[in-house]
């Protein structure tokens, strides 16, 4: 599954250009500081998508592409034609979904480096509780955002030193909710051509909702739109191949959501079983047992069912309680989801406003981990 920093870090820019310097003696300040001075790289390297596509197709046309001193780089055909998929895909969450998609991927910039930013998460050893940061704006989140990579390497380190297991991971993209231009970063289209249409509908649904506090909700949630709305994207395109795969990665998704489900109530009710600080140790010797178990059923049986990812996954897939609780982010109760998808008759559109109306009345019952 292709990992996304959605919504949370950079919706915090907002309050960073107007207090930020006012923060900046403050741990929290120095990070949005640092979190705002990145983003102004990201938008000053900002450039059309359609002047680009224009460019491109003036310069097929003419089977040239002259460049001058201060001409930005030409772009290769690939490249050329997943900017011209993103505008589509973007034309579809508006026209067919209804998302207020703004400017939100109207503009490309071209990174200095593969990876954006590396995402830190963090889980108590002997307890499925999530180690937690706060932000304005977006409230307590389960994860934290660096772009400068050995900060995220220290800050792994002392969440270690308080006892957690850690799982820190790179993300290709983000969303600023609609706060910001976002511009489509090189780093996303890296993605294949499902993929990039899954996230561009992604980020896209964390403009239309985006609950305060409840980022497994909004993930998970977005993470469905993604799946759906790329196979719907890839039907109306009459591209029958995508649209297949699309499902297929979507299917995947919700095998490993489901024993990801399994392993998470396994794991807690042995640490319920169990609790007390003196049973602390025998807390963790059990919860290993569990994991080199669990290695050994994804290999044996789960491994066998999933269609979009190789045998080795189940091999090298991080197993403890941080990258349980990461992926749980973005995997909780998929086939509630689906439900309201078959039950609203394959209709999308429909489908996401009856989500969205019964989260908004507090009737959405997603079991969200601790």
């Amino acid at each position: 599954m292709k990992l996304r920093w959605g919504g949370v870090g950079l919706v915090l820019l907002g309050i960073v250009a107007v207090g930020g310097v006012l923060l900046a003696a403050t741990p929290t300040g120095r990070y949005l500081v640092r979190a705002a001075w990145e983003e102004g790289k990201i938008l000053r390297g900002r450039r059309s998508i359609e002047g680009i596509v224009r460019q491109a197709r003036a310069d097929s046309a003419a089977s040239t592409a002259p460049q001058t001193a201060s001409s930005a780089p030409a772009l290769d055909a690939v490249t050329v034609g997943k900017l011209e998929l993103v505008l589509q895909a973007r034309d579809f969450a508006r026209d067919s979904l209804g998302f207020p998609v703004k400017e939100t991927f109207t503009q490309f910039t071209q990174l200095e480096r593969d990876t954006l930013v590396l995402v830190l998460s963090g889980a108590r050893q002997d307890a499925l509780v999530a180690k937690t940061w706060w932000f304005p704006v977006v409230g307590r989140v389960p994860y934290k955002g660096f772009f400068d990579f050995d900060a995220a390497r220290k800050a792994e380190r002392a969440v270690q030193r308080e006892g957690y297991d850690t799982y820190l991971r790179p993300a290709s993209a983000f969303s600023t909710l609609g706060w910001f231009n976002d511009p489509l970063l090189s780093s996303t289209l890296r993605a294949d051509s499902v993929d990039l249409v899954n996230t561009v509908i992604h980020e896209l649904t964390h403009n239309h909702y985006f609950a305060k506090n409840e980022v497994v909700f909004n993930e998970s949630f977005a993470n469905f739109v993604g799946a759906r709305g790329a196979e719907r994207f890839f039907l109306a395109r009459a591209d029958s191949f995508s649209a297949r795969q699309s499902v297929a990665r979507w299917a995947d998704d919700r095998v490993l959501a489901a024993y990801w489900a399994v392993l998470y109530r396994s794991v807690d009710s042995a640490f319920k079983a169990h609790e007390g600080d003196s049973l602390r140790s025998q807390r963790i010797t059990l919860r290993d047992s569990i994991y080199s178990a669990a290695r050994r059923t994804l290999v044996d049986s789960i491994a066998p069912l999933l269609r979009t990812l190789p045998p080795a996954y189940a091999e090298r897939v991080k197993l403890d309680n941080a990258a349980l609780m990461g992926r749980r982010i973005y995997l909780t109760d998929l086939e509630a989801f689906e439900r309201e998808y078959e039950e609203s008759g394959g209709d999308l559109l429909r489908a996401v406003s009856s989500i969205v109306g019964k989260h908004r009345r507090g009737a959405w019952g997603v079991a969200v981990p601790e």
